[in-house]
């Protein structure tokens, strides 16, 4: 069973990291089942464990808290959909990369019920936007915005932390920082791209795309 948590208002970010902490530490016990948080934040800045204090642009900006989470700085405030995925990887495969597969795949296909094309690339973490509306790169390829930001950590092999979705966020708060230490390619959001999307919208879209996505568990641990 995977538990679904919905909250209202704004959710403070250290209250989010202490529940996350108590329960992986319950499901890995077997006391909890495993659970998806959809919530927001006000805004603040979080460092991952990769994170380079140069790209810290702004640090009097917003708050800025250690995730010790994968990755780099990253933004959170209102208007964005945070996933917090509390997950069971004992008994989905023990696989981390195919994990990180399956949230990238998870949000593309959630982006798809709104008639947008996520896409991957490697060595850039998240889900990426190509802007046909924007000037080519100087070597000729497509623009591109990143639209999903990706960043988990295990903990006796429960997953926490998740993934980011600009729905309305204020785009402009993202200057604070140098997103995931990328400079040559900006964001987005589903706002920002003329799609009348709420969070409501992409809380609905997130939970149908869940089962397609993440099979069940198996009951047995490996070995």
């Amino acid at each position: 069973m995977v538990e679904w948590i919905h909250s209202d208002g704004l959710i403070d970010y250290e209250t989010a990291l202490n529940f996350m902490e108590q329960r992986a530490n319950a499901i890995a016990a077997g006391d909890a089942d495993e659970c998806i948080w959809l919530l927001e934040h006000p805004a603040l800045y979080t460092a991952g464990t990769s994170a380079k204090i140069e790209d810290l642009v702004e640090p009097d900006r917003f708050p800025v808290y250690e995730a010790k989470r994968g990755g780099e700085y990253t933004y959170h405030g209102p208007g964005q959909r945070v996933v917090y995925v509390m997950l069971d990887l004992s008994k989905r495969g023990r696989d981390v990369r195919a994990f990180v597969k399956q949230l990238e795949t998870w949000v593309i296909e959630t982006l798809a019920e709104f008639n947008l094309r996520g896409e991957i690339r490697d060595g850039r973490v998240g889900v990426w936007i190509e802007r046909d509306d924007k000037p080519l790169n100087a070597d000729g390829s497509k623009a591109e915005d990143k639209i999903a930001a990706i960043g988990i950590r295990l903990r006796r092999w429960v997953s926490f932390h998740g993934i980011s979705i600009n729905v309305e966020p204020d785009l402009s708060h993202f200057g604070g920082i140098v997103p995931c230490g990328i400079t040559q390619h900006g964001v987005t959001s589903l706002i920002d791209l003329g799609l009348p999307v709420s969070l409501d919208d992409v809380d609905v879209a997130l939970k149908r795309n869940f089962d397609l996505v993440f099979a069940e568990p198996s009951d047995e641990t490996p070995s």
